[in-house]
Protein backbone atom coordinates (compact mmCIF):
# COMPACT_ATOMS: atom_id res chain seq x y z
CA UNK A 1 0.00 0.00 0.00
CA UNK A 2 3.01 2.45 0.61
CA UNK A 3 4.22 1.73 -2.94
CA UNK A 4 0.48 2.14 -4.40
CA UNK A 5 0.29 5.81 -2.32
CA UNK A 6 3.62 6.72 -3.97
CA UNK A 7 2.76 5.97 -7.01
CA UNK A 8 -0.62 7.74 -6.60
CA UNK A 9 0.74 10.71 -5.24
CA UNK A 10 4.05 11.24 -7.32
CA UNK A 11 2.01 11.01 -10.42
CA UNK A 12 -0.35 13.19 -9.38
CA UNK A 13 2.44 16.22 -8.74
CA UNK A 14 2.86 15.81 -12.38
CA UNK A 15 -0.04 16.54 -13.54
CA UNK A 16 -0.51 19.41 -11.27
CA UNK A 17 2.82 21.12 -12.20
CA UNK A 18 2.10 19.94 -15.91
CA UNK A 19 -1.33 20.01 -16.62
CA UNK A 20 -1.40 23.41 -14.22
CA UNK A 21 1.79 25.14 -16.32
CA UNK A 22 -0.49 24.24 -19.75
CA UNK A 23 -3.42 25.73 -17.42
CA UNK A 24 -1.41 28.52 -16.92
CA UNK A 25 -0.27 29.08 -20.28
CA UNK A 26 -3.32 28.84 -22.36
CA UNK A 27 -6.64 29.46 -20.06
CA UNK A 28 -7.85 33.48 -19.91
CA UNK A 29 -6.61 35.83 -17.48
CA UNK A 30 -3.65 33.88 -15.61
CA UNK A 31 -0.44 35.38 -14.66
CA UNK A 32 1.18 33.66 -18.02
CA UNK A 33 -1.07 33.43 -20.25
CA UNK A 34 0.64 32.75 -24.21
CA UNK A 35 4.30 32.45 -22.15
CA UNK A 36 5.05 29.68 -24.59
CA UNK A 37 6.13 25.77 -25.10
CA UNK A 38 9.39 26.25 -23.43
CA UNK A 39 7.52 27.47 -20.44
CA UNK A 40 5.50 24.04 -20.72
CA UNK A 41 8.56 21.95 -21.08
CA UNK A 42 9.99 22.91 -18.20
CA UNK A 43 7.40 23.04 -15.83
CA UNK A 44 6.66 19.24 -16.90
CA UNK A 45 10.49 18.69 -16.49
CA UNK A 46 9.57 19.88 -12.72
CA UNK A 47 6.74 18.07 -11.94
CA UNK A 48 8.74 14.77 -13.18
CA UNK A 49 12.02 16.19 -10.78
CA UNK A 50 9.52 16.49 -7.87
CA UNK A 51 7.32 13.60 -8.26
CA UNK A 52 10.65 11.10 -8.74
CA UNK A 53 12.32 13.16 -5.76
CA UNK A 54 9.26 11.95 -3.25
CA UNK A 55 8.46 8.78 -4.63
CA UNK A 56 11.38 6.91 -5.42
CA UNK A 57 12.50 5.91 -2.11
CA UNK A 58 9.09 4.52 -1.41
CA UNK A 59 7.88 3.01 -4.52
CA UNK A 60 10.94 3.63 -7.28
CA UNK A 61 8.79 6.04 -8.56
CA UNK A 62 7.85 4.78 -12.22
CA UNK A 63 4.92 7.24 -12.01
CA UNK A 64 4.24 5.63 -15.64
CA UNK A 65 2.74 2.60 -17.16
CA UNK A 66 5.38 2.51 -20.05
CA UNK A 67 8.22 2.43 -17.57
CA UNK A 68 6.41 -0.01 -15.20
CA UNK A 69 6.09 -2.33 -18.09
CA UNK A 70 9.83 -1.65 -19.56
CA UNK A 71 11.18 -2.50 -16.04
CA UNK A 72 9.20 -5.68 -16.19
CA UNK A 73 10.07 -6.63 -19.80
CA UNK A 74 13.96 -5.85 -18.39
CA UNK A 75 13.68 -8.18 -15.59
CA UNK A 76 14.17 -5.55 -13.19
CA UNK A 77 10.79 -5.31 -11.92
CA UNK A 78 8.05 -8.07 -10.84
CA UNK A 79 5.10 -8.40 -12.93
CA UNK A 80 2.80 -9.12 -9.89
CA UNK A 81 3.21 -5.74 -8.74
CA UNK A 82 2.57 -4.12 -12.47
CA UNK A 83 -1.55 -4.14 -11.83
CA UNK A 84 -0.97 -2.55 -8.76
CA UNK A 85 1.71 0.42 -9.71
CA UNK A 86 -0.57 1.13 -13.23
CA UNK A 87 -4.03 1.08 -11.38
CA UNK A 88 -2.30 3.89 -8.93
CA UNK A 89 -0.88 6.09 -12.00
CA UNK A 90 -3.85 6.25 -13.71
CA UNK A 91 -6.12 7.17 -10.32
CA UNK A 92 -3.00 9.58 -9.53
CA UNK A 93 -2.87 11.26 -13.17
CA UNK A 94 -6.98 11.75 -12.26
CA UNK A 95 -6.52 13.14 -9.40
CA UNK A 96 -3.73 15.43 -10.29
CA UNK A 97 -5.76 16.98 -13.05
CA UNK A 98 -8.95 17.50 -10.67
CA UNK A 99 -6.78 19.68 -8.24
CA UNK A 100 -5.78 21.65 -11.36
CA UNK A 101 -9.29 22.14 -12.51
CA UNK A 102 -9.70 23.31 -8.95
CA UNK A 103 -7.01 25.56 -9.14
CA UNK A 104 -8.00 27.45 -12.07
CA UNK A 105 -11.88 26.52 -11.76
CA UNK A 106 -12.37 30.58 -12.52
CA UNK A 107 -9.96 30.23 -15.48
CA UNK A 108 -11.98 27.88 -17.11
CA UNK A 109 -14.53 29.47 -16.60
CA UNK A 110 -13.46 32.66 -18.31
CA UNK A 111 -11.81 30.58 -21.23
CA UNK A 112 -14.43 30.37 -24.61
CA UNK A 113 -11.21 28.35 -26.38
CA UNK A 114 -12.50 24.93 -26.22
CA UNK A 115 -9.20 23.32 -27.41
CA UNK A 116 -7.31 25.04 -24.97
CA UNK A 117 -9.54 24.01 -22.06
CA UNK A 118 -8.94 20.26 -23.61
CA UNK A 119 -5.56 20.95 -23.62
CA UNK A 120 -4.95 21.46 -19.64
CA UNK A 121 -6.14 17.88 -19.69
CA UNK A 122 -4.48 15.54 -22.29
CA UNK A 123 -2.54 15.96 -25.43
CA UNK A 124 -3.30 16.60 -29.21
CA UNK A 125 -1.82 16.56 -32.80
CA UNK A 126 -1.04 19.94 -34.93
CA UNK A 127 -1.10 17.43 -37.68
CA UNK A 128 -3.53 14.50 -37.16
CA UNK A 129 -1.79 11.35 -38.64
CA UNK A 130 -2.58 9.01 -36.43
CA UNK A 131 0.16 6.58 -37.02
CA UNK A 132 2.42 9.10 -37.77
CA UNK A 133 1.34 10.29 -34.58
CA UNK A 134 1.87 7.07 -32.93
CA UNK A 135 5.75 6.59 -34.32
CA UNK A 136 6.29 10.53 -32.52
CA UNK A 137 4.75 8.69 -29.52
CA UNK A 138 6.86 5.36 -30.03
CA UNK A 139 10.43 7.60 -30.72
CA UNK A 140 9.92 9.64 -27.37
CA UNK A 141 8.76 6.85 -24.57
CA UNK A 142 11.96 4.52 -26.21
CA UNK A 143 14.37 7.46 -25.34
CA UNK A 144 12.83 8.20 -21.75
CA UNK A 145 12.34 4.32 -21.28
CA UNK A 146 15.89 3.23 -22.46
CA UNK A 147 17.59 6.09 -20.19
CA UNK A 148 15.47 5.06 -17.43
CA UNK A 149 16.75 1.02 -17.56
CA UNK A 150 20.20 2.81 -17.51
CA UNK A 151 19.54 5.01 -14.52
CA UNK A 152 18.04 2.26 -12.69
CA UNK A 153 18.99 -0.24 -10.34
CA UNK A 154 17.78 -3.71 -11.05
CA UNK A 155 15.25 -4.11 -7.04
CA UNK A 156 14.25 -0.66 -6.81
CA UNK A 157 13.12 1.00 -10.55
CA UNK A 158 14.01 4.53 -10.38
CA UNK A 159 14.43 4.23 -6.66
CA UNK A 160 18.62 4.76 -6.73
CA UNK A 161 18.08 7.24 -9.12
CA UNK A 162 18.22 11.25 -7.98
CA UNK A 163 15.75 12.63 -9.75
CA UNK A 164 17.70 15.54 -12.35
CA UNK A 165 18.50 13.08 -14.73
CA UNK A 166 15.10 12.25 -15.55
CA UNK A 167 13.44 15.41 -15.57
CA UNK A 168 16.42 16.45 -17.73
CA UNK A 169 15.47 13.66 -19.86
CA UNK A 170 11.85 14.77 -19.59
CA UNK A 171 12.73 18.08 -20.78
CA UNK A 172 15.11 17.32 -24.03
CA UNK A 173 12.31 15.21 -25.27
CA UNK A 174 9.36 18.34 -24.82
CA UNK A 175 12.12 20.84 -26.41
CA UNK A 176 12.89 18.27 -29.12
CA UNK A 177 10.40 16.12 -30.68
CA UNK A 178 7.48 17.58 -27.99
CA UNK A 179 5.80 19.55 -31.15
CA UNK A 180 4.01 16.90 -32.89
CA UNK A 181 1.76 15.44 -30.41
CA UNK A 182 2.71 17.46 -27.23
CA UNK A 183 4.76 14.23 -26.11
CA UNK A 184 2.11 12.45 -23.80
CA UNK A 185 5.17 9.77 -23.78
CA UNK A 186 3.17 8.15 -20.23
CA UNK A 187 -0.26 6.66 -21.01
CA UNK A 188 -1.61 7.86 -17.59
CA UNK A 189 -1.04 11.13 -17.77
CA UNK A 190 -3.10 10.93 -20.74
CA UNK A 191 -5.90 8.88 -20.46
CA UNK A 192 -6.22 10.06 -16.52
CA UNK A 193 -6.68 13.57 -17.05
CA UNK A 194 -8.81 13.00 -20.65
CA UNK A 195 -11.23 11.05 -18.38
CA UNK A 196 -11.54 13.77 -16.14
CA UNK A 197 -11.58 16.22 -18.25
CA UNK A 198 -14.75 14.27 -19.81
CA UNK A 199 -16.47 13.58 -15.92
CA UNK A 200 -15.76 17.39 -14.73
CA UNK A 201 -18.43 19.86 -14.86
CA UNK A 202 -16.10 22.53 -17.33
CA UNK A 203 -18.67 25.13 -19.08
CA UNK A 204 -18.49 25.35 -22.69
CA UNK A 205 -16.07 21.79 -22.58
CA UNK A 206 -15.92 20.40 -25.95
CA UNK A 207 -15.98 16.76 -26.65
CA UNK A 208 -12.86 14.76 -24.94
CA UNK A 209 -11.22 13.50 -28.42
CA UNK A 210 -11.92 9.71 -27.88
CA UNK A 211 -10.97 9.66 -31.50
CA UNK A 212 -7.15 10.51 -30.64
CA UNK A 213 -6.97 8.75 -27.22
CA UNK A 214 -5.58 5.45 -28.26
CA UNK A 215 -2.24 7.39 -29.82
CA UNK A 216 -0.64 8.05 -26.30
CA UNK A 217 -1.73 5.00 -24.59
CA UNK A 218 -0.48 2.31 -27.40
CA UNK A 219 2.57 4.73 -28.52
CA UNK A 220 4.17 4.91 -25.39
CA UNK A 221 3.98 1.60 -24.56
CA UNK A 222 5.15 0.14 -27.65
CA UNK A 223 8.03 2.29 -27.40
CA UNK A 224 8.14 0.75 -23.86
CA UNK A 225 8.61 -2.41 -25.50
CA UNK A 226 11.37 -1.18 -28.28
CA UNK A 227 13.18 0.24 -25.31
CA UNK A 228 13.26 -3.06 -23.06
CA UNK A 229 14.64 -4.75 -26.45
CA UNK A 230 17.13 -3.36 -27.25
CA UNK A 231 18.20 -2.51 -23.56
CA UNK A 232 18.06 -6.51 -23.62
CA UNK A 233 20.34 -6.71 -26.86
CA UNK A 234 22.75 -4.39 -25.59
CA UNK A 235 23.41 -5.93 -22.17
CA UNK A 236 23.97 -9.56 -23.83
CA UNK A 237 26.44 -8.00 -26.66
Amino acid sequence: MNAFFAEFFGTAIIIVFGGGVVANVNLNKTKGNNSGWIVITFGWAVGVFTGVLLAAPISGAHLNPAVTLALVLADKFSVTLMPVYICAQLLGAMFGAALVWLAYKKHFDATDDKDAKLAVFCTSPNIRSYWYNVITEVIGTYVLCLAVLYMAKPDVGLGALNALPVAIVVLGLGLSIGGPTGYAINPARDLGPRIMHFLLPIPGKRNSDWGYSWVPVLGPLLGAVAAAVMFILFKGA
